[in-house]
């Protein structure tokens, strides 16, 4: 049951009292929805607000203009609250990053004015490109989470999750290069790049029967070639592939690529893979964290109900941090059934009442978290590495 007095109760009454901005913060960046890296809106609008709400903002973090540091307090333990903002092509916010952000700003402003008192250092990190480029972990390999002891954020999702089982990813473009030619009076002068790139699917299609259960291969094709009268001298394809581990991603990886070079073989053409962001890790949350952040959710009314067989699966960035330091990445339930993420009808249920008030619900529940890590002597003394 929630205190009525005291520093919980004190996080909740700043997110309430902020509540209308923070929605407003939400449906701004859903209204402007942008592509990874090139957030300019979103960031603006969040380091101003935080600035507003007292903490310190820096800018352009890891040399990548969209990404910020907020930092509030200068205790000993140091908690990152990660906000992403990007949206996906087409379809805009339809796994809910706006929520997200206005979640963790929520957080972040609710601990503010209570850090020193506690003695943490709250940073709210602005972390963009989660959607295939790997913003947290260029910001990881750079230092800018130096002296973390622990990381969390929320995610918006169709029903409500203690976690999401998360995959190890990697992403990589595909270019083919043959030889144009006239496909009717001399097609015997073309090499086809696009045959290649058929060869290359049929493989990975017959290959599908021999990957394990986790195993995930998908793509598309971003260039077929230029007119149906010529021999498609370039082509190129953009591809996922997914494993358990990231040990079982490096071998499932070299057998896809053969399937790439066997298009190569079959047609003559050149072949060249090109990674488009870092490898994104599996996820290894911290089950202390994580029981944590469900009490809270569940002392503001949220409900965690029994999950499927098949629970919703996905890679995340945050999952590199997760190797690093103790990390969370529970979903809130923003009631969109039959939508499910990165469909456009969950990019609508991402501004109606019930992500709205996950907006809230996140917000405070992790700055409860935060709380309970920093007031709880054996998690302060975990996170810190003190002996017992």
């Amino acid at each position: 049951m929630e205190e009525a007095f005291g520093p919980k109760a004190a996080a909740r009454r700043t997110v309430e009292a902020r509540a209308e901005e923070l929605v407003g913060l939400s449906h701004a960046i859903h209204a402007r929805p942008e592509l990874g890296f090139e957030e300019h809106y979103a960031s603006e609008l969040l380091t101003s607000w935080l600035d507003s709400a007292g903490l310190e903002v820096e800018t352009g973090v890891a040399g990548l203009a969209t990404a910020f540091c907020a930092r509030a307090g200068s205790g000993p333990l140091t908690i990152a609250i990660c906000a992403e903002y990007d949206a996906l092509p087409g379809i805009g916010h339809a796994c809910g990053h706006n929520v997200i952000a206005a979640a963790a700003a929520g957080a972040g402003a609710a601990l503010a004015p209570l850090a020193d008192e506690l003695g943490l250092t709250v940073k709210v990190m602005g972390t963009p490109a989660e959607e295939g480029g790997g913003g947290k972990i260029i910001m990881l390999e750079r230092g800018a989470f130096s002296g973390v002891h622990a990381a969390m954020m929320v995610h918006p999702a169709p029903v409500e999750m203690p976690h999401m089982r998360c995959l190890a990813v990697s992403h990589f473009d595909v270019h083919y290069r043959g030889r144009a030619a006239h496909a009717s009076a001399f097609p015997e002068e073309g090499v086809n790049a696009a045959d290649a790139l058929t060869v290359a699917q049929v493989a990975i299609g017959l290959l599908r029967q021999h990957l394990g259960p986790s195993d995930q291969v998908h793509g598309i094709v971003t260039r077929g070639g230029e007119a149906p009268n010529i021999v498609p001298e370039r082509t190129s394809a953009k591809y996922y592939v997914r494993a358990e581990t990231t040990e079982a991603l490096e071998a499932l990886e070299a057998r896809i690529r053969r399937c790439f070079e066997a298009g190569a073989l079959a047609t003559g053409s050149q072949m060249e893979i090109v990674p488009q962001s870092p490898v994104y890790s599996h996820f290894e949350p911290d089950r202390e964290m994580g029981a944590a952040f469900q009490r809270n959710a569940e002392a503001l009314g949220r409900r965690y109900p029994p999950l499927p067989r098949r629970t919703m699966g996905g890679s995340t960035d945050m999952a590199n941090l997760s190797l690093v330091m103790p990390a969370i990445h529970p979903m809130l339930g923003i009631e969109s059934l039959p939508a499910v993420n990165h469909q456009p009808e969950f990019a609508a249920a991402a501004v109606r009442p019930p992500a709205d008030k996950a907006v809230l619900d996140g917000a405070a529940a992790m700055a409860w978290t935060a709380i309970d890590l920093a007031t709880d002597p054996g998690q302060r003394r975990r996170l810190l590495g003190e002996a017992a």
